[in-house]
């Protein structure tokens, strides 16, 4: 009987959480974990407050004129929810969203066929623009721009250039890179907005709503735990909290603490500035065998065995906002802190404590 009466309580529970618009309609939180938290409004999107009230503002003004909203731009770091805001704007707007990423329109016909596929007012987003190949970039800007598409037909001297009208859309863009981005495809986004990676109350509301739809017990000092743990991004938080779970359900009764976090994500070799081993051994090798750099990027890679997109990407980002790593013209070199914090006790010979 009391099986029973915990499936009936958790089929409650999660139907309460449908009514209330926290928890999609049909998620399958093992298949598809992101999409199922993915915040569905501003009044649940948590963070980045400076951009949601200007998106706000945008939205209201575009639905008074009855026109698209303007094309946008989102940069940062990854993991800081550059894709559910788009997906935030689309269902504000009240329209549909096609998502898609530069590497997968390698072929004209690709970036054609997805704009002539565009309703009025649809959201187009471009996942990793700043890899679009120039003849994409180059489709796009007229498509912008005029809502047209110029296309050619024929060969040699039988070669015709028609323009097609498209449906009046929204470009959303994101990327890590926004300096990679060519100038005209830059100029021609309407607003263009940096995404900050997130504070440690930010966060911790961040875990306590994932953990409310994943029907986690938590406290408020084991949001926290796992938060300053995070690296200000909450796509880590959320893999966080699950990880944590896993580890309270098997080790106690199920419940979040903060000593329940602390003793999982010691295991996860994840350390109080939200560094794994990977950094660790980054940072370690600069140290080391460089004296504290500085040191190319290649070269970091080459010896730690890792791609140099994943370190730049991944790794350096929050190292940098940390104060631990520091680019400089000749390569990278950590920072007096680092050697503090991996307990190093000499500056110049790297010796341990």
């Amino acid at each position: 009987m009391s099986i029973i009466s915990d499936d009936n309580d958790f089929i409650e529970k999660t139907e309460n959480r449908k009514r209330e618009n926290v928890l999609p309609q049909s998620c399958d939180f093992d298949r598809n974990f992101e999409n199922c938290i993915r915040p569905k409004s501003f009044d649940t999107y948590i963070g980045q407050t400076a951009l949601k009230e200007t998106l706000k503002i945008s939205i209201a003004a575009a639905q008074k004129r009855e026109l698209p909203l303007d094309h946008l731009l989102f940069y940062g770091p990854p993991g800081l929810g550059k894709t559910t805001l788009a997906g935030v704007i689309a269902e504000q707007m009240g329209v549909s969203i096609k998502i898609t990423s530069a590497p997968a329109l390698e072929r004209p016909r690709d970036i054609i066929g997805i704009l002539m596929s565009l309703q009025g007012g649809e959201i187009l987003f471009i996942d990793e623009i700043h890899r679009l190949n120039k003849i994409a970039e180059e489709i796009l800007y007229p498509a912008m721009e005029d809502f047209f598409l110029d296309m050619t037909t024929g060969k040699s001297q039988t070669v015709k250039t028609l323009r097609l009208e498209i449906p009046k859309f929204t470009l959303i863009g994101a990327t890590t890179k926004a300096g990679e981005l060519s100038g005209p495809l830059r100029d021609r986004f309407g607003i263009i907005h940096r995404l900050e990676f997130y504070s440690e109350e930010e966060l911790s509301q961040v875990i306590k709503r994932t953990a409310g739809i994943l029907d986690i017990e938590i406290t408020d000092d084991g949001s926290h735990a796992i938060a300053r743990r995070s690296r200000g991004t909450p796509r880590i938080a959320n893999r966080l909290v699950k990880r944590v779970s896993d580890y309270a359900l098997v080790k106690h009764d199920g419940k979040i603490t903060r000593d329940i976090a602390e003793k999982s994500l010691d295991i996860l070799k994840i350390d109080h500035y939200g560094l794994d081993s990977t950094d660790r051994t980054l940072l370690k090798l600069i140290i080391e065998k460089y004296d504290g750099g500085p040191v190319g990027v290649e070269t970091i890679a080459a010896a730690i065995g890792e791609d140099v997109r994943t370190i730049e990407d991944v790794c350096e980002p929050y190292l940098l906002q940390a104060g631990l790593l520091q680019r400089t013209p000749r390569g990278r070199k950590v920072s007096p802190e680092t050697y503090r914090h991996l307990g190093y006790k000499n500056l110049q010979q790297g010796l341990f404590q």
